[in-house]
């Protein structure tokens, strides 16, 4: 089986390297499990650590309920973050990069301490340096945009991109904060950060716990995503895309044709 899932992670690597669509791989393998597909992702990550990315932080999908009814899935996932996946903020993304990217807007945790396993919401707080706003571009590969939960977590949970706005002080309450995506300077989501577990600490304390179960810690100096705040909006070349979250900030980006 072990041969199997690293011929499957080298098939979705590829798909994200090369930007071209794939079939589901519970369409190959019917009998996935999401233990297989977070080994897929494992295999696929090393293979781009393998060609020169560096780790530095994670992602938590379908931390809303929003997200969940959007892909038809009811339980938390999680992905990586490497350097070659950050995109300055301002700055800009080339379309031809990606297969179905949208875009979501996020709180992006800055950590100055390890975290690991079970953990209190007062304990992550103290481990964390910074606090900032943020956008996730994401991506699935699978050809049409449908996937079962297995198909996504091999797929590093969608995530492709992501652009962090100016880090701002760790006790900003960012428990209920007003939030409007934006897309070529119109509103084409609004939300409130409560929409990440009632509160993105919470979500913070949940990737402490799941990345544990892996045998992993979240390190220090490493950004960790909360979670989608509201439905996830396409982007389109010549697109501006744009969050702003009350009392938080903003952060944007271009998207080239």
């Amino acid at each position: 089986m072990t041969s199997n899932l690293a011929r499957l992670a080298e098939i979705v690597d590829d798909a994200a390297r090369l930007a071209h669509e794939i079939p589901q791989l519970t369409s190959m393998v019917p009998d996935l499990t999401v233990d297989d597909a977070y080994a897929i992702q494992a295999l696929s990550l090393a293979r781009r650590y393998a060609r020169g990315e560096r780790r530095v932080g994670m992602k938590m999908g379908l931390t809303s309920r929003a997200k969940m009814a959007q892909v038809g899935v009811s339980e938390m996932i999680w992905g990586r973050l490497t350097d070659a996946m950050q995109v300055e903020e301002g700055g800009s993304i080339a379309m031809g990069r990606y297969v179905h990217p949208r875009v979501e807007p996020e709180v992006a945790f800055l950590l100055k301490a390890p975290l690991s396993g079970a953990v209190t919401q007062a304990q992550a707080l103290a481990a964390v340096e910074a606090v900032a706003p943020a956008l996730e571009i994401i991506d699935s590969r699978y050809k049409d945009f449908k996937f079962a939960l297995p198909d996504v977590v091999a797929d590093n949970s969608s995530s492709s991109g992501f652009v962090v706005g100016e880090w701002r002080r760790p006790d900003l309450d960012v428990a209920n904060l007003g939030v409007v995506l934006e897309a070529d300077g119109q509103a084409v989501q609004v939300g409130s950060t409560a929409a990440i577990l009632g509160h993105p600490v919470r979500s913070l304390v949940a990737a402490a716990r799941l990345v544990a179960q892996w045998g992993e810690r979240l390190e220090a100096g490493w950004i960790v995503l909360a979670g989608g705040i509201t439905a996830a909006h396409h982007l389109a070349p010549g697109m501006a895309a744009r969050t702003v979250i009350q009392g938080l900030g903003s952060v944007s980006f271009q998207v080239e044709g």
